[in-house]
């Protein structure tokens, strides 16, 4: 993933946690911002105890590619992912499935992406 679709400095993660929304399901806290920008940008967030460091970057490493894949579908806010207990223990199809219904309920995945990824 790009450095200009992170969102990386202390400043923004404050902003985006202060002055935004938050969207939940059983695996995932999403928080955003909502920001017109030409492209999203995204902090992930995975916690000490879901493991240790090695399971915390394989768990990150996992969203941006699963984010990377809905990439021309997200839109142009910030937000940042932050993963709960649990997703440590997910597979890949599992990770994406909970990523992908809580992007829905923020309302930061487009409709059009169902019906373009099953043609």
């Amino acid at each position: 993933m790009k450095k200009s679709y992170r969102v990386k400095r202390e400043k923004d993660f404050q902003a985006i946690f202060g002055g935004g929304k938050s969207t939940a399901n059983r695996k995932f806290v999403i928080h955003f911002l909502e920001k017109k920008q030409d492209h999203f940008r995204v902090g992930i967030s995975v916690s000490k105890r879901l493991g240790n460091a090695v399971t915390r970057n394989a768990i990150k490493r996992k969203i941006r590619h699963i984010l990377m894949e809905f990439k021309d579908y997200l839109k142009e806010d910030d937000f940042v992912v932050v993963a709960r207990r649990g997703v440590e223990e997910l597979d890949y199809q599992a990770l994406r499935q909970n990523l992908k219904h809580v992007l829905k309920l923020a309302k930061l995945l487009e409709e059009g992406f169902e019906s373009e990824k099953e043609n």
